[in-house]
């Protein structure tokens, strides 16, 4: 039974936009034990290039200035631990990654006198942690300490064992600390988030740890703030038990839009992975009915397991293949195209409130990546974050381990202005070919996916090699033919893309087809081989809208026969 006191529920900026997903799997839910999440960091206007912070030791008393996001009245100083950990992207040298989605929630609860946005607090972390659990104590420790700055949000916290999700909010203007749950991802079983909260019910224990100073629970498997329930009943968020308390429902209630545009993703995921039909029974929830089912599974176990490849395409995922196809109506264009360039929410010309559905793959994002972290290698070579800069359906996803130490060029911050178009800035020329892709998606995406999976074949091909040389290397080799590797993989990921966006200015050029065979134009003069440019045809779908809208003004008469006007 619910027992939630609603009130006035705002989201931030940045979940208007409905940014980030992430997906979670277990080591004993992918097909070799590897622990692996995502992040697509979706957001219009911003390159996200490859972060690297060097190990080091620090001097007893350092203080260091947290820079965070925006402009900062004050400096904002915090301790500083004796030794550093180096972090490549979002994995550190120990194979900790940290991701995050952002739901928002109560916007009453930010409080911007906290020194930690939520992407500095994620950052200073994996700077000092050698596990999942220890991230998570730590997020804990730095927010009671300094205070917490940014709404709603959703991490997944992972190492080479275990998979975490936490969620976690403020408590509002004048008060430190920060209200959390942290619960473990069953190894045998698969979880995502989409800017929504997702966790309702939760195991609870009696008493707070008093060394840790929150409740741990469920065999130490579920943690969560000491103050988690009797927070939402003082604000007024909830009243009833305490085994009822739904923290989703005090901290982040739904509404359609959080469903259709967040919870719709996980659905599409789990529907990947797990039995259609029963996915399916859950189509009423995606549509906004909450009469019958009012939540997707927190998690599931997939019918197989999972690889890394797998998850690669999962986060290009378009609702391919299920009733929100977006590929499969007028709305898709005359090429059949799962993207849309108005808001999520619109309006057609008489007034009605519309929306469009919103993917995990999207022309927005400034980064994907997949962390993949495994317990059977040394640290360095058996981290890895398969990365490159915009959308995850127009890229290919890059090998960068987590024992370099030197980003590549071209996914440099220095190196990718948002500003100005260079052929050096890997940001770039994945929008540069994206953006011919977009306009004519079904005509030449066949194109892109062919380098993509070319060099993607030759990226997992790679890694036995790869694995087989470092485990004869002494730690100091190791670290210089990784940064090597990955510099190398990314100077044959740029090539390729340059070679893709030449082959496509002239494979489509005026808008006809001319002929190619393993990314090359085929001959173009008259003589032995020559093939004549093509026109490629409209979408079915498009052809028939058009002729419904239009009536006889394109029909072609019968011979003989004056067409009317």
């Amino acid at each position: 039974m619910k027992r939630l006191i609603l009130t006035v529920f705002a989201f931030c900026a940045a979940v208007a936009s409905f940014a980030c997903t992430n997906l979670i799997v277990g080591k004993k839910a992918s097909v070799d034990g590897s622990v692996i999440c995502t992040y697509n960091c979706d957001g219009f206007g911003f390159a996200s290039p490859l972060n690297y912070s060097a190990p080091g030791r620090h001097a007893e008393g350092e203080l260091i200035q947290l820079r965070g996001w925006g402009p900062s009245t004050e400096k904002r100083l915090i301790k500083q631990v004796p030794y550093t950990f180096g972090v490549v992207g979002l994995m550190n040298e120990n194979q900790v990654s940290i991701v995050e989605t952002t739901w928002g929630g109560r916007d009453e609860l930010r409080n911007p006198e906290g020194y930690f946005d939520y992407f500095t607090l994620m950052g200073i972390v994996l700077q000092r942690v050698t596990t999942a659990r220890e991230a998570i104590n730590c997020i804990h420790e730095l927010v009671q300490e300094y205070g917490y700055n940014s709404t709603g949000e959703s991490f997944a916290v992972c190492d080479k064992n275990e998979a975490w999700i936490m969620e976690i909010i403020g408590k509002g203007k004048g008060n430190k600390g920060a209200i959390w749950i942290a619960r473990r991802v069953p190894d045998d079983c698969i979880c995502a988030y989409a800017n929504s909260s997702r966790i309702q019910q939760f195991p609870q224990a009696k008493k707070v740890d008093k060394k840790l100073g929150y409740f741990v629970a469920d065999n130490g498997d579920c943690l969560y703030s000491a103050d988690a329930i009797s927070f939402a009943k003082e604000k007024g968020y909830y009243e009833g038990p305490d085994a009822e308390f739904s923290f989703r429902e005090a901290y982040g209630p739904m509404d359609f839009g959080t469903i259709r545009y967040c919870e719709a993703r996980v659905w599409s995921f789990y529907r990947h992975h797990y039995d259609t039909a029963e996915m399916d029974k859950y189509l009423p929830y995606i549509n906004g009915d909450m009469s019958e089912i009012d939540h997707l599974p927190l998690w599931i176990k997939p019918a197989k397991p999972v690889s890394v490849r797998d998850i690669m395409e999962d986060m290009r995922d378009h609702y391919e293949g299920t009733a929100l196809d977006m590929t499969a109506d007028i709305s898709a264009g005359p090429w059949a195209s799962p993207y849309r360039n108005q808001p999520v929410n619109y309006k057609s010309s008489d007034g009605t409130e519309m929306f469009r559905e919103r993917p995990i793959g999207c022309q927005q994002s400034g980064m994907t990546m997949v962390c993949q972290m495994r317990s059977w290698l040394p640290d360095a070579v058996g981290g890895v974050t398969y990365f490159n800069m915009d959308d995850a359906s127009m890229v290919a996803y890059v090998p960068a381990y987590c024992g370099i130490n030197r980003v590549p060029d071209p996914f440099l911050r220095e190196n990718n202005s948002m500003n100005e178009f260079s052929t050096e800035s890997a940001f770039w020329m994945n929008n540069f070919v994206a953006n011919m892709v977009y306009p004519r998606y079904s005509a030449m995406i066949g194109d892109l996916k062919e380098a993509q999976k070319e060099l993607e074949d030759f990226y997992a091909k790679d890694q036995e090699e790869v694995e087989k040389r470092v485990a004869e290397m002494t730690p100091t080799d190791i670290t210089a033919y990784l940064t090597s590797k990955t510099i190398a993989y990314t100077d044959m990921m740029m090539k390729r893309w340059d070679k893709l966006a030449k082959l496509l200015i002239v494979k489509y050029n005026d808008q006809s087809i001319r002929p190619s065979q393993n990314g090359e134009i085929l001959s173009g003069r008259p003589g032995p081989g020559f093939q004549r440019p093509t026109v490629p045809a409209y979408s079915p779908v498009f052809i028939d809208a058009v002729k419904a809208a239009t009536g006889d003004r394109y029909v072609k008469p019968k011979e003989g026969r004056i067409h009317e006007r």
